[in-house]
C-alpha cells in the first residue's frame, strides 16, 4: 500500500491475510455464531390449529409481527388467528432443519400460511408485515403518497436497525469487552437516527402521516423500544430529549393490540410481560 492508502489499526492488531473465526472472544452469541449457513440438527417444527403459524421470539423483530397480528384481530380480521411458537435463539433453536426450511437465513421471525396449496413461507420481518397487510387489506394504504411513505419508513427501519442492534446494541450490551471506538461510532449513528425520527414526528402524527401503518409497527419496537429495554441505553443516549419521538412511542404503546403483541414469545421480563407461546386469544386474556 502507498502511504496515502495505508490503513491505521489499533496497536497490537494487524488483520491476517486470510480471516479465520476465533473461539476465545466469548460473548453472548460466541457459541452460536458461525460463518456458514444451514441446519445443524434435525427437528420438525410443531404445527397448531390456526391458518397462520409463526415461529419467533419476542425480540424487536419478533414483536413487529405479533403486534400486526393482534392489530388485525382487534380490527375484526378473524382469519388472522395464529399460533406463535417460541424459537429460542439463545439456545440455537433457529438452526433446526424445520426452521431452516422456512428461513434459509436462520433468523426469526418466520411465518407459514397454511391456507395456500402449497403452503406459503414468509421470512424477514418486513416481508411478513407486507404479506399480512396485503393479505388482509389493512394497515398499508392502497395507493398514493401514504403508501409510498409507509414503504419509505418501513425500508428505512430495515436498513437502519443493524446499526442499532448489531452495532450499538452488540458493543454496548453484549460484547465481552468494551471498545470505545465501536461504541462511539454506533452511538453517533443511533443518535442521528433518533433525530431523523424526532424531526419527522414533530409535524406528523404517525410515520406515514395521519395513518397508523405497518411502518409504525416496524419502527416502534426498535426506536426507542430496544434502547429503553433490551439494551438499557436510554440514559446513555439521552433518549428523553427526543420529545416528539417519545410522544409517538407512548401513544402507540397505549394501544391494546400493541400491549398484547409485544409480550408474545417473550422469555424475559416481569409478571404480565411474557408469554412464551400463544395459541389462542385467551392465552393473552389471562395477562390483561
Amino acid at each position: 500500500m502507498s502511504d496515502s492508502t495505508q490503513q491505521n489499526f489499533p496497536a497490537g492488531y494487524q488483520p491476517p491475510k486470510v480471516w479465520r473465526p476465533k473461539t476465545d472472544h466469548g460473548g453472548t452469541f460466541a457459541s452460536i455464531n458461525r460463518a456458514e449457513s444451514g441446519a445443524r440438527f434435525e427437528q420438525a417444527l410443531p404445527v397448531g390449529k390456526h391458518p397462520l403459524q409463526l415461529y419467533s421470539q419476542g425480540t424487536p423483530n419478533g414483536q413487529k409481527v405479533t403486534i400486526l397480528l393482534e392489530e388485525l384481530l382487534a380490527a375484526g380480521h378473524n382469519g388472522a388467528e395464529y399460533d406463535a411458537w417460541l424459537v429460542d435463539i439463545f439456545k440455537g433453536e433457529q438452526f433446526s432443519s424445520g426452521f431452516v426450511d422456512i428461513n434459509p437465513n436462520a433468523k426469526i421471525p418466520a411465518l407459514v400460511d397454511r391456507t395456500t396449496d402449497p403452503v406459503t413461507r414468509v421470512f424477514e420481518s418486513g416481508s411478513i408485515l407486507i404479506y399480512l397487510a396485503e393479505r388482509f387489506g389493512a394497515f398499508l394504504p392502497r395507493e398514493g403518497q401514504a403508501r409510498s411513505e409507509t414503504f419509505n419508513w418501513l425500508m428505512w427501519q430495515m436498513g437502519s436497525a443493524p446499526f442499532l442492534g448489531g452495532g450499538l446494541g452488540h458493543f454496548y450490551a453484549y460484547a465481552p469487552i468494551k471498545i470505545e471506538y465501536a461504541i462511539d461510532r454506533y452511538a453517533m449513528e443511533t443518535k442521528r437516527q433518533l433525530h431523523v425520527l424526532d424531526s419527522h414526528l414533530a409535524s406528523h402524527e404517525f410515520l406515514a402521516g395521519d395513518t397508523y401503518t405497518i411502518a409504525d409497527m416496524a419502527v416502534w419496537p426498535w426506536y426507542p423500544g430496544s434502547l429503553l429495554g433490551v439494551y438499557g441505553a436510554g440514559e446513555f443516549l439521552e433518549v428523553e430529549q427526543y420529545t416528539h419521538l417519545l410522544r409517538w412511542y407512548h401513544a402507540i404503546a397505549a394501544r391494546p393490540a400493541v400491549k398484547r403483541g409485544r409480550v408474545v414469545n417473550r422469555i424475559n421480563g416481569g409478571p404480565g410481560e411474557c408469554l412464551r407461546e400463544r395459541h389462542a386469544a385467551s392465552d393473552l386474556d389471562a395477562l390483561f
